[in-house]
């Protein structure tokens, strides 16, 4: 677990707008209501060096650096920041920035909705590298950053125009932004480190999926964890999470649920007298109903009557 989470309150933004206000930095052209941005940060960061606070942001920040110095953090990762630099993050992790010298850079900022809605209604399919665990920045150089500078300093013009068709305009533009990070991001891709980091993901989501349970039954918990809680806990997209789990075991997160579920529930039935209202409470069911037509659902038998068949005395 990261050291943020045991050491410090949870400060979480889901959009650019809300982490400003909070940080007392300027507002630009931001609005509450925006799903995309983009500005130059000497804009913004007008006294340095600037140290953030350690956040969790609910958006993808793509960070186009052409002049400055400083670092960023994602979880416990730390990356110096140099001229001609390119990186991205996506939700769920923990990030600080620290700039020393501030020339010329551009954030760009994009919720999940933006992007399937303007960009490609697809995008993770597309383009799975947006929901990487982390990915290491690039240091392009000064010919390939202009490839990339031209192109967001077309969306700028695009973001602060009136056209009725500016998220369109954006969004195809972005595409070409995304299909330019694809090729020169991941020329280096080594699948090696990815399948093992894949299938210790694997592993500490299975070992996570059995305490929790083992908690449920215990009483140590009432709340019952979904997808976005497994992936919360490893710092994970969850949508980079579910891919993972379907395609290392393929099986669903959800299946994987419903199978412990069923599997905790048989058990409670055959080898104690715990009351039906009482399993179903412990696993999550607010009634006992609700427990019944989803047992029957995956067993085809009744709570009662599977009791009845294989275990103790139906209460």
């Amino acid at each position: 677990m990261s050291q943020h989470k045991q050491t410090a309150p949870i400060i979480i933004y889901n959009t650019l707008y809300d982490q400003y206000v909070a940080q007392g930095l300027p507002l630009g052209n931001l609005n509450e209501h925006t799903q995309f941005t983009i500005h130059s940060l000497k804009d913004i960061l007008t006294s340095l060096p600037f140290q953030s606070e350690v956040y969790k942001p609910n958006f993808f920040s793509f960070v186009f650096v052409k002049d400055a110095n400083g670092r960023y953090t994602t979880d416990d990762h730390v990356f110096k920041t140099e001229p001609y630099m390119i990186y991205f993050t996506n939700p769920g992790h923990y990030k600080s920035h620290y700039w020393e010298r501030l020339g010329e850079v551009y954030l760009v900022t994009l919720s999940e909705g933006f992007l399937k809605e303007n960009v490609h209604p697809r995008i993770f399919e597309e383009f799975s590298f947006l929901l990487s665990e982390t990915v290491q920045p690039r240091v392009v150089g000064p010919e390939i950053y202009a490839e990339f500078e031209q192109l967001y300093l077309q969306v700028e013009q695009a973001y602060l125009s009136d056209s009725p068709y500016k998220n369109r305009i954006i969004g195809n533009l972005f595409v070409v932004i995304l299909l330019k990070v694809k090729e020169y991001f991941w020329e280096d891709y080594n699948p090696i480190y990815e399948g093992n980091r894949s299938s210790q993901i694997v592993k500490d989501f299975k070992r996570m999926l059995e305490q929790h349970y083992r908690d449920l039954r215990n009483g140590k918990t009432e709340k019952v964890f979904r997808v976005q809680d497994y992936a919360d806990a490893q710092h994970l997209h969850p949508n980079y999470l579910s891919n993972v789990i379907k395609t290392k075991t393929g099986k669903t997160i959800s299946t994987w649920i419903t199978e412990k579920t069923i599997a905790e529930a048989k058990s409670l039935l055959q080898h104690s007298a715990t009351p039906i209202k009482e399993i179903a409470y412990q696993l999550g069911f607010a009634e006992s109903t609700h427990f019944s037509n989803y047992f029957k659902k995956y067993t085809d038998l009744s709570p009662v009557l599977y009791r009845k068949q294989f275990g103790q005395p139906a209460s």
